[in-house]
């Protein structure tokens, strides 16, 4: 087996302001063609790491390259390979959405011609020709952001840097963003994606980096994540508050771990190595302590628990 080709390589990069570290030796390596979600509470380092990266901001230790340049000695080669999609959005909203994207093109120093053909190339592919002679003001907010991502691939970068680009976005708009990320990646695009929903995480990523404190903490594919909390839960909800204890000592033992007790929820929970046996065992005992459950079952750790877990909900007040 080939080894993996990687789009980006981060080793010890640091990045300091004032007194702060807002990277402290960040360590990232992420696979060409793959989508790698960078996570972490806020002021952990996430955009300051896309900055970097991307050639907005000059690291003070450390190396990195993009598409295979240093992003320091090659900065101008970096540039010309990549996209960027940061938290707001860049179109202007006067102008309809294709003299924006040729707008771009002409920034990128394509010809006029060259401009429009690509424009139009774009808007097609992100289901954008019936609105695009309309001003972009006036586009929904899954609009706005498809029109951005049409922006940042006039070149066709191999690398796409998207710095939480649902952000404020309904449900409806969020997916068809994820729809438009899926099908740059089945194009052969690499992502890397900050976000504070780790749903989008779960639901994008082939990996995700969490990091805290400028360096990460922890790194893999969502579920194997998610198989660091112990797997499956055990989950109860009683109907009375005063059953909480009894609730507890049951799904303990019944899971051969301790208990975790949520008393707003009146929710009690535990990992099971055996999910069924542990299951069964703990709705027999329930019953047979008259314990009035509300809903009983089994489901897996969600990847905020494992971001909770493992960087506690603390947050450093510090450049992103």
């Amino acid at each position: 087996m080939s080894e993996p080709v990687f789009a980006v390589v981060a080793e010890g990069l640091r990045k300091r302001y004032g007194d702060t570290d807002a990277l402290a030796g960040l360590d990232l390596r992420v696979p060409a063609g793959t989508v790698h979600g960078l996570l972490g509470p806020n002021g952990a380092g996430k955009t300051t790491a896309v900055r970097v990266l991307t050639t907005l901001t000059r690291p003070d230790g450390g190396t990195a390259s993009v598409a295979g340049h240093d992003v320091v000695r090659g900065a101008a080669r970096v540039r010309t390979r990549v996209g960027l999609v940061g938290q707001h959005a860049a179109v202007d909203e006067v102008l309809s959405g294709r003299q924006n994207l040729v707008m771009f093109g002409r920034l990128y120093h394509l010809g006029a011609r060259a401009a429009r053909r690509r424009a139009d190339e774009l808007l097609e592919r992100f289901r954008l020709t019936e609105a695009a002679g309309r001003p972009a003001g006036g586009y929904s907010g899954g609009m706005r952001r498809r029109l951005d991502l049409a922006a940042s691939m006039i070149l066709a970068p191999p690398v796409l840097f998207l710095d939480e680009p649902t952000t404020g976005l309904d449900p409806r708009a969020r997916a068809e963003v994820w729809d438009e990320v899926r099908a740059l990646v089945a194009g052969g695009t690499t992502v890397l994606l900050t976000t504070q929903y780790l749903e989008e995480a779960d639901r994008l990523a082939d990996a995700v980096s969490v990091i805290d404190r400028g360096r990460v903490i922890a790194e893999g594919a969502p579920d194997r994540l998610k198989a660091r909390l112990g797997g499956d839960r055990v989950e109860v909800v009683v109907q009375d508050p005063a059953a909480l204890p009894v609730a507890a000592a049951i799904v303990s033992r019944a899971a051969g771990a301790e208990a975790d007790v949520d008393a707003g929820a009146l929710r009690v929970g535990a990992p099971a190595a055996d999910r069924a046996a542990a299951l069964t065992t703990a709705v027999r005992e329930l019953d047979a302590a008259g314990v009035r459950v509300a809903d009983v079952g089994l489901r897996r750790p969600t990847l905020d628990e494992v971001f909770l877990h493992l960087t506690g909900n603390a947050t450093t007040e510090v450049p992103a």
